[in-house]
């Protein structure tokens, strides 16, 4: 059983991404929503993975998360619901929504998934009600949230460090040094581009 792929990602396309580790690419089926949380093409990335062995085929099913994982494995236990269609779930809702969805018996929210109907709704959270907890479900999303947060500031961050990084080149200084000035910078929440250039100038003069 393969429990995670870790390499670079060397291709995404319609049918999912393709991963590339030790000189293999693997050919991963990922929901559509995955794709907007993709590193850039030729970075590392790590994805958990499902094999689903077929008479003539073996296809892998990838989610960036051992959450999400968990509950595509919930729903290809639904009588009637494969793989290809508990992707289509996923693709349509999110994992935390589908949780959601389960324990307030909300067949609306299910029914938005391609070649779902409100019976097949009902259904699936007739059989899935009990395996998924109320707890687990608030812990899933308060976590996710949380590295949203994360991400976000560290993208603001960035972002800061590159203005302030073009400001230098402008100044005159190569983008070595300029890189080099700017990473010595502490940037927290209060930080600007200013307050980022003006003591990073002050490292230059220290090279």
């Amino acid at each position: 059983m393969i429990a995670y792929i870790k390499g670079e990602l060397a291709e995404v396309n319609e049918n999912g991404i393709v991963v590339e580790s030790n000189m293999t690419g693997y050919a991963i089926s990922v929901p559509s929503s995955v794709l907007s949380q993709l590193p850039a093409i030729g970075e590392q990335i790590k994805i958990h993975t499902y094999l689903h062995v077929r008479e003539d085929a073996m296809l892998l099913y990838g989610f960036l998360t051992k959450e999400d994982l968990a509950i595509f494995k919930l729903l290809i236990m639904v009588n009637g619901i494969g793989p290809k269609a508990a992707l289509g779930i996923l693709s349509a809702i999110s994992p935390d929504e589908l949780r959601f969805a389960i324990l307030s018996d909300d067949t609306k929210t299910i029914s938005k998934a391609p070649g779902i109907g409100a019976k097949t709704a009902s259904k699936l959270i007739l059989e899935l009600k009990d395996k998924v907890r109320m707890e687990d479900a608030f812990e899933i999303r308060l976590k996710h949230a949380e590295e949203a947060m994360h991400e976000s500031k560290k993208e603001a961050q960035a972002s800061i460090q590159n203005d302030a990084a073009a400001a230098l080149v402008a100044l005159g200084y190569s983008s070595t040094e300029a890189l080099k000035a700017v990473r010595q910078v502490e940037i927290t929440e209060n930080t600007d581009v200013e307050d980022v250039l003006k003591k990073a100038l002050k490292h230059i003069s220290l090279f």
